[in-house]
């Protein structure tokens, strides 16, 4: 009798052993073989099951072992796998990058920088963004006649102008053309820097801080010959290179640019 109970109980957990799990994916009819309530699978509340049935009533069941029929056969229901979150994928400046979007219809804004580098630094960090919102970027190649190129190009509304300029610091020569500038529908930022490549951070570029150059050498020069790089060309192609994100650059810059793009993206369209 004994030896008899002992192979009746490993019959029996080996029986338990071979219950199929089934997913209980949404839709699924199964039956609960205790009241003969048979539904399709509705949702799911904490650890149960709600099943609702060809007149639309609905009951909940616990998700036990073998507790469910499926044509007839014993099953134990598991819920489905949630499914992962979405990667949130970034762009260079930090913002989450849209995907399958195509660039938008140029706005009547613009963004203008004071030279090419300006432009291409812009572009290496913000051009998902830009394209996105559809913000044309225009070098200017100089800012000393800034009153008179805002002028011409007519400012409103729905057609604002945002300004990036280098060394835009107290008393400069570049701070006194930017208060000449007066008009609500433009607005005026700029970083501390004598060029923009110094706002790049130099841990980017492979080097410990950008020398110093003395009065009366014109800047690019200067570093480059200090640097071993060549002519300034070649030294923007590295100081170019360097940049992978926003955080290769110096803060006053990516503030300064975060707050045109916010500011020619916000008037009336």
């Amino acid at each position: 009798m004994r030896s008899e109970s002992y192979g009746d109980i490993l019959a029996r957990g080996k029986a338990r052993k071979t219950v199929p799990e089934v997913v209980a994916e949404p839709g699924l009819v199964v039956e609960d073989p205790a009241s003969g309530f048979c539904g399709a699978v509705v949702r799911f509340e904490q650890g149960d099951v709600v099943l609702e049935d060809r007149r639309g009533r609905h009951r909940v069941f616990p998700l036990t072992p073998a507790g469910f029929l499926v044509d007839g056969v014993a099953v134990t229901l598991v819920r489905p796998a949630r499914a992962a979150a979405p990667k949130r994928v970034v762009s260079a400046s930090g913002s989450v990058r849209v995907e399958g979007v195509r660039a938008r219809t140029a706005r009547d804004s613009r963004l203008w920088v004071e030279g090419i580098h300006d432009a291409e630094l812009v572009e290496r960090v913000w051009g998902h963004d830009l394209r996105v919102e559809g913000v044309v970027v225009e070098p200017l190649h100089g800012i000393d006649d800034l009153s008179a190129r805002v002028a011409e190009f007519g400012t409103a509304a729905h057609r604002r102008l945002g300004v990036l300029v280098d060394h835009l610091v107290a008393g400069s020569k570049e701070s006194r053309i930017v208060d000449a500038v007066g008009d609500a529908n433009v607005l005026v930022t700029g970083h501390p820097y004598v060029d923009v490549w110094q706002a790049v951070k130099p841990a980017a570029v492979g080097i410990g801080a950008w020398p110093s150059v003395p009065r009366g050498t014109p800047w690019k020069e200067g570093i480059c010959a200090a640097l071993g790089w060549g002519e300034p060309a070649e030294g923007w192609r590295r100081v170019l290179a360097g940049v992978r994100s926003y955080r290769d650059l110096e803060t006053p810059l990516i503030g300064a640019v975060e707050r045109l793009i916010d500011f020619v993206t916000t008037g009336g369209e």
